[in-house]
């Protein structure tokens, strides 16, 4: 009787002290600190969190990312072998199998998958023992860069995802109600995170011979779904003489058409611009934020537009409007963007805006908010799995 209490209490022990200390992987990005998009600036904000929250957390990175140490701030980085710089696309589907391969030798409590569309193929590698989390993303078979049968495959990819994870996030309550329908599958709603920005400096502006509230901004990554090409039409036709910069790497196809295609001395092409800080001046000494993303859920680069007290235009879709109501202009064409380019907003619509906009940010985009429920999930999960 007493070993038996003895081995209970030695159980109960072991199971409290896993549900303060996770070991946590996240993989689906090509590494952090981030230097390509939305997915890694996540996982930087999020990794960082969990680690001050007492998690042990590794995170999977590209080996061709340019910071190559093996801890970040407290997490572990763990390079694996990725063959996209040589063989392009489907050298992802290789990455996500090698970070996969390597997660099949370690003891995660917890697997957070960024997406799914290279990932979910490999289900059946997936540690067992291991609780899978995957965040949907966004529409990804809907994004007009891809041919009808890569939308095909990515739409049996999303089937695989929803099916097989244990657990499904849904950054946008338009996702989260799709997921629910088509899959009949309930997912979190966690939508991602920002922090109210102020400190602006002004190093960006003089840089690029610019004037604080003298320009208007567009920060995407080139592709097609982003509408980058209809935002440059409507910013020409509007007959503005303020410069429209245009951040993002021109070294993609996309972004190679355009920088050949529009020659203009209102267009300034920065190129890829990495450093959070200098990203938040830009937004925040611009007259005008345009956002032109269509195929996903909630995008950080909008929150981190709304957190910069910025006035902001965006695509026409319920991913958009869902996070900012009406606190936004909203287009669907170039005709559109020139006409809100054109427009004059009384001053006190403006503040009322950012006010609201700071507010959503502070109230439901807060990093703090997003990283409680993201622990909380993850706790959930393993304690659940304990009762099992």
């Amino acid at each position: 009787m007493a070993t038996g209490c003895i081995r209970y209490l030695q159980r109960l022990s072991k199971n409290y002290f896993r549900l303060k200390e996770l070991s946590i992987g996240i993989m689906g990005t090509r590494g952090i600190p981030n230097h390509y998009g939305g997915f890694e600036q996540f996982a930087q904000y999020l990794s960082a969190g969990l680690v001050q929250k007492g998690h042990q957390v590794s995170v999977y990175c590209s080996h061709t990312h340019p910071y190559q140490q093996n801890e970040w701030k407290g997490v572990q980085l763990i390079h694996c072998k990725d063959p996209e710089h040589r063989w392009g696309t489907v050298g992802q589907f290789f990455y996500d199998k090698n970070c996969i391969r390597d997660s099949r030798s370690r003891n995660f409590d917890v697997l957070l998958h960024l997406g799914y569309t290279s990932d979910s193929i490999w289900h059946r590698r997936w540690p067992r023992h291991t609780i899978h989390i995957m965040n949907m993303d966004g529409l990804e078979w809907k994004r007009s860069k891809y041919n009808r049968l890569t939308r095909i495959f990515l739409k049996k990819a999303e089937r695989l995802a929803a099916r097989h994870a244990d657990i499904l996030v849904a950054d946008s309550l338009g996702i989260q109600s799709y997921l629910q329908s088509i899959y009949q599958k309930e997912a979190a709603y966690i939508p991602y995170g920002a922090a109210v920005y102020s400190q602006a400096g002004n190093s960006i502006l003089e840089t690029y011979n610019l004037n604080s509230q003298g320009y208007n901004l567009l920060i995407a990554r080139m592709e097609p779904e982003n509408n980058i090409e209809m935002i440059i039409q409507g910013h020409l036709q509007s007959g503005t003489t303020l410069p429209l910069v245009i951040t993002g790497n021109t070294g993609t196809k996309h972004g190679r058409y355009l920088v050949s295609k529009y020659i203009d001395q209102r267009l300034i092409f920065t190129g890829s611009i990495f450093d959070e800080h200098t990203l938040n001046d830009l937004r925040y000494h611009s007259l005008l934020y345009l956002h032109g993303h269509s195929a996903g859920g909630t995008n950080p680069s909008l929150l981190e537009a709304m957190a910069c007290g910025a006035r902001i235009a965006a695509h026409d879709n319920e991913f958009n409007r869902s996070v900012m109501r009406q606190d936004a202009d909203y287009f669907h064409d170039a005709a559109s963007v020139a006409g809100i380019i054109g427009t004059v907003l009384p001053d006190a619509m403006l503040a009322s805006r950012k006010a609201n906009n700071l507010d959503r940010i502070s109230t439901i985009y807060s990093h703090a908010q997003i990283l409680n429920q993201y622990e909380g999930l993850m706790l959930e999960a393993v304690a659940n799995k304990i009762r099992k």
